[in-house]
């Protein structure tokens, strides 16, 4: 019988505090979990066959040279609770997402409030963005996305002087998402940003994966992408944008504050509290690789955190 140490065990394979405490419920929705890997699987191969394209994506001096993972790296392996609490089952159970019609209304601080429907979403300027993603389990990926900068929105709706921070509502649809009928966390899903954070040039919306529009497990239509913040931040199928004077309180940080905080920035030297953050798992590869303060695009952001404690503020 092999027996693993604590510290032998990938942080991958822990399982989040809040998950761990409602496991039965889990087993009785997951019903068919021992196939999710493979039915997650299938499930990407058939997206990648039936996405639509995009066109006239331009190319973005903003990013990385590594190397991409994989469309079944990105689609198959996916964190989105709403379809499933493990990394395979949301590929097969977003297929009954419904993302048309699909608008995304902006309101709150705002001189000029309105609300955008997914194919104007679609003509704006897009771009090809490819990103390192971390997650806060420790793997991460390299993703192409294509979108546009969320400051192109603000833009349009010109936020107040009151404006300081900008809420993000995700979609609630019981009907698809068998994830919601769980007490995981408060539904809808809702993430936030600083101000200047969500203007900040690397923060963007994406409608796209390689080139094509996004698969649903990835956050179709449209979803926030913060590339030198932990991927929880990333919130999918945005439907509700809001600019509002107070901090919002995010979905993980009302399930678990003393484990996820709102800023969330990718920092190696603070442990989350069940295990180090100081290494990651590239999808993909084997061993692990040093994790980087800011993902690896401190020269960007670092200035956006002058002054603050970072272990405070995490």
């Amino acid at each position: 019988m092999l027996i693993k140490r604590a510290r032998d065990i990938p942080a991958s394979d822990i399982t989040p505090h809040g998950v761990y405490i409602r496991r039965r419920e889990f087993i009785k929705a997951a019903g068919l979990g021992a196939i999710a890997g493979a039915t997650g699987l299938m499930a990407a191969q058939r997206q990648a066959q039936a996405a639509a394209k995009l066109p006239g994506i331009g190319r973005s001096a903003l990013s990385t040279t590594e190397k991409q993972n994989s469309f079944k790296d990105i689609a198959g392996y996916n964190n989105y609770y709403e379809f499933g609490t493990d990394k395979y089952s949301p590929a097969d159970a977003a297929k009954k997402l419904k993302t048309r019609p699909w608008q995304v209304v902006v309101e709150g601080e705002v001189k000029k409030p309105k609300t955008f429907g997914i194919e104007e979403l679609l003509k704006f300027p897009l771009e090809e963005r490819i990103y390192r993603m971390r997650c806060v389990e420790g793997w991460s990926m390299v993703i192409p996305w294509t979108g546009f900068e969320f400051n192109q929105i603000a833009r349009q709706v010109e936020p107040t002087g009151k404006a300081r921070f900008v809420e993000f509502v995700t979609a609630l649809q019981p009907q698809t998402m068998p994830g919601v009928r769980l007490p995981v966390l408060e539904w809808p899903y809702v993430e936030g940003l600083r101000l200047d954070e969500a203007l900040h040039p690397l923060t963007i919306l994406s409608v796209g994966l390689y080139g094509e529009e996004l698969p649903n497990q990835n956050g179709a239509p449209v979803r926030l992408v913060v590339p030198w913040k932990y991927g929880f931040k990333s919130g999918k199928s945005i439907v509700r944008i809001r600019f509002v004077e107070t901090q919002p309180k995010i979905a993980w940080e009302k399930a678990n504050s003393q484990e996820y905080g709102f800023y969330s920035n990718v920092n190696p030297d603070v442990d989350h509290p069940r295990w180090s953050q100081a290494a990651e798992r590239r999808i993909g590869e084997f061993g692990k690789r040093k994790t980087l303060l800011f993902n690896g695009y401190g020269d960007q952001v670092a200035k956006l955190y002058a002054g603050m404690d970072l272990r405070k503020f995490f």
